[in-house]
């Protein structure tokens, strides 16, 4: 019988480089950075580590096929390091596994890095990164904007929504995460914009404008996780705890000609959604999730997720956004640390560095964008792959 991992492990240190253009250091010196802050907040040595996980998005510009680099890096103590890749719940699965470990009594401390020298690569997200038997597979044959914008389309026709209304939503989300991020020392672009600049900017891929469009960015995160009692030990009165981790993988379904999918969501962020609630003991995530962060790679896909994570109704989200819902002193505020839109996107990085904010949010230490009224429990949330087929990854903290 599954029981899960509800409060049997907690996070005792977290750590997160700024991301940006770091075109003067490499995978490694990012490791070391985020590293010293997470070891730091835990206050234990690098010898106490038992186990680690390196999350990597792209191989050859990176670390290479296998965990040394992290190992090399932080001088780890000869312990087992597994390197992961999961697409964009990277950084995740990372934490997963670490969070696994503790979990199954396999390692007392274990360490959880995401990783990204994105920028190093050329990619820009127009270009696809080959050509071959993979891709063929995953339906990933046109840029990302263009596989993500074809959301659009579907959710309209099915719910009705006029095209003027949905690109101001749209341009709201895009909107809201600039203020966020204008507030947040390590985000990437820290310019807070109006809605005309979104409305009247160049199109990518039809609705997609520039400013619908996250951007491209080096960065890593890494967590530091234990049981609650050596959290305990270590001094850590109220630690946050891991509430769920659930992952959903498409098995081809969205492909099958009149399967049932409508293209106007996605499908395993349902799967996910439903599972990780159940772990968490969640039956209402409207009135009992505080704040989220979700994988907003493009404006449409944060607007579908609202849905998908069952906290709008159905053909709602984009009327919740317009009504300043998900806003930072919104009832459930969405990417209150600016989210994918001002961080960009470092593939192996951004899982653990949306739980680092919602850590720092539940510890009441996030600064000037610290949400006022207490949150308790916090989501976040990846899509990785593109909306034909795709791997959904949610956490779920809470004190």
């Amino acid at each position: 019988m599954v029981r899960g991992v509800k409060d049997k492990v907690a996070i005792v240190g977290m750590g997160c480089t700024r991301f940006g253009e770091r075109w003067e250091d490499d995978a490694e010196s990012l490791m070391v950075e985020a590293f010293d802050e997470a070891v730091a907040d835990a206050e234990v040595d690098v010898t106490q580590i038992d186990a680690a996980w390196l999350g990597v998005g792209f191989d050859t510009q990176n670390t290479g096929p296998s965990g040394i680099p992290l190992a090399t890096a932080l001088r780890l103590p000869n312990v087992g390091v597994s390197k992961v890749e999961n697409y964009c719940a990277t950084g995740t699965d990372s934490f997963r596994g670490a969070v696994y470990a503790v979990a199954a009594g396999a390692a007392d401390i274990a360490l959880a890095m995401g990783v990204e020298k994105l920028k190093d690569t050329g990619y820009g997200g127009l270009p696809v990164r080959s050509r071959g038997l993979n891709f063929d597979m995953l339906g990933v044959t046109g840029s990302a904007p263009g596989n993500f914008a074809q959301i659009a389309a579907p959710y309209r026709a099915k719910h009705g929504v006029s095209h003027g209304d949905l690109k101001r939503a749209m341009a709201h989300v895009s909107v809201k995460s600039h203020a966020n991020g204008a507030k947040n020392p390590k985000a990437h672009l820290r310019r807070e914009i109006d809605i005309d600049t979104v409305l009247d900017a160049p199109i990518v891929a039809e609705p997609l404008g520039l400013y619908d469009c996250c951007g491209v960015s080096d960065g890593a995160a890494c967590a530091i996780v234990t049981t609650p009692e050596i959290a305990c030990e270590l001094g850590k009165t109220s630690p946050v705890l891991v509430k769920s981790i659930q992952l959903s993988t498409s098995n081809g379904w969205e492909l099958q000609h009149g399967g049932g999918w409508d293209g106007a969501y996605f499908h395993t962020t349902r799967i996910a959604a439903t599972k990780a609630y159940a772990e968490a003991g969640v039956s209402d995530p409207r009135s009992e999730v505080d704040l989220i962060e979700v994988h907003d790679c493009f404006s449409i896909t944060e607007l579908v997720t609202m849905e998908d994570l069952f906290i709008s109704k159905e053909g709602q989200a984009w009327k919740d956004i317009l009504d300043g819902f998900y806003d930072s002193d919104g009832q459930v505020p969405c990417q209150i640390d600016g989210g994918l839109k001002c961080f960009g996107h470092p593939i192996g990085a951004s899982g653990l560095r949306m739980i680092y904010e919602n850590y720092l949010q539940l510890q009441g230490r996030a600064g000037e964008r610290q949400r006022a009224d207490a949150p308790r429990l916090a989501l976040s949330h990846n899509l990785g792959g593109a909306p034909i087929q795709n791997v959904s990854a949610i956490t779920i903290v809470g004190l």
